[in-house]
């Protein structure tokens, strides 16, 4: 029987591109497990993309996963436009690096992908938006490489 967790993520941008950073909130039993990181010279979405792949890399083993996110571009981009974008060799397909990543870490679980609205009621949403602004203003940001490399 696979283990059951609950995951909450965000990504924020100060200026898009700017300064970014992401949060990810991981539930399992009585366990909650807070992962956030900053960087410079982002986008909001490369941080949104982040910050589900960094949850799910930190799963030891397959889970099975609800997972919340405010991005539609995460969700439909996984639940939707995934397989077309495979088909025509990620032809046009921005944050590709992000991508190929989520997708290979996203089949070793079973993943039930929710959209909830941002900043709205949702307490863990909010925290995890709290979270990421503040990486996105810490003084230790990260190169963001694939950013880099698409520039």
């Amino acid at each position: 029987m696979l283990k059951e967790v609950t995951i909450y993520t965000d990504g924020s941008c100060l200026g898009n591109p700017g300064n970014g950073g992401y949060c990810a909130i991981l539930f399992y039993k009585e366990h909650k497990k807070v992962l956030t990181a900053g960087y410079r010279l982002t986008t909001n979405n490369r941080m949104e993309l982040l910050a589900v792949i960094t949850a799910l890399s930190a799963l030891k083993m397959p889970c099975r996963v609800t997972l919340y996110s405010d991005s539609k571009y995460v969700i439909d981009g996984i639940t939707k436009w995934i397989s077309s974008w495979t088909k025509r060799n990620w032809k046009n397909v921005q944050n590709v690096d992000l991508w190929k990543k989520l997708a290979a870490i996203a089949s070793k679980h079973t993943i039930t992908w929710n959209w909830v609205k941002g900043h709205d009621n949702d307490i863990y949403n909010n925290e995890c938006d709290e979270f990421a602004r503040q990486a996105a203003q810490g003084e230790n940001l990260l190169e963001d490489e694939g950013y880099r490399n698409v520039v």
